[in-house]
């Protein structure tokens, strides 16, 4: 029996919501080049893989944080699944944005968590993990507690776990590079010789593309 792990890499290599191309990166908004892109948007697009992860994502929560009162979804890429898992789970949602509004009331969250409330974040992907804690941070400084954070996918970067174990949030992802690499050697993807390649940009993938 396939994990969830497998299943969610199979069907985001489907749908190319998740591309590989070892010999041909791409380059990221913060200048790192990359042999993998990953845009979760593409999901919305597809009911089936869209209704899966929004269950997913309900079912971990479910079974992993207790006496959840509140979902906030990190903008822009997670505010439709956490808005999608809030009514699944028929509890409050709000979403908080990467700066505050420039008119207004100028707010950072979008929707009102009340203070006291215990919240979990969805977020669409766990890269560095900056702008997710940076959510987290707002929450709580809201009044709000952070029962933690669950995301579709993460690579795995040993930054990004240092920094949540150091902000004391409990990540629960429900992909991961591995699962990708593993799925997409399986299905004839990428083949064995362009592996090593992508493991090695995972350890260092600020100066990937200059050694």
């Amino acid at each position: 029996m396939k994990t969830l792990e497998q299943i969610l890499a199979e069907r985001l290599l489907k749908i190319k919501a998740i591309k590989l191309q070892p010999a041909n990166p791409f380059t990221w908004a913060s200048g790192w080049k990359s042999p993998i892109y990953c845009d979760n948007r593409k999901t919305l697009s597809y009911p089936a893989t869209r209704n899966f992860i929004k269950l997913e994502l309900a079912r971990t929560i479910l079974e992993k944080y207790d006496d959840v009162t509140a979902i906030a979804g990190v903008a822009t890429g997670a505010i439709a699944q956490g808005a999608m898992v809030a009514e699944e789970l028929n509890l409050p949602f709000a979403y908080i944005r990467a700066t505050p509004k420039d008119h207004g009331l100028e707010n950072l969250i979008e929707g009102d968590l009340k203070p006291g409330a215990k919240v979990v974040i969805i977020e669409d992907l766990i890269s560095t993990g900056g702008s997710s804690l940076k959510a987290v941070e707002a929450v709580r400084n809201a009044g709000c507690h952070v029962a933690g954070m669950v995301a579709i996918f993460t690579y795995g970067f040993p930054v990004a776990e240092e920094k949540f174990r150091e902000a004391k949030v409990k990540l629960t992802t429900l992909c991961n590079y591995d699962a990708i690499l593993d799925e997409a050697l399986k299905t004839d993807y990428i083949d064995e010789s362009e592996i090593k390649t992508l493991q090695e940009w995972r350890k260092d993938p600020a100066n990937w593309n200059t050694k």
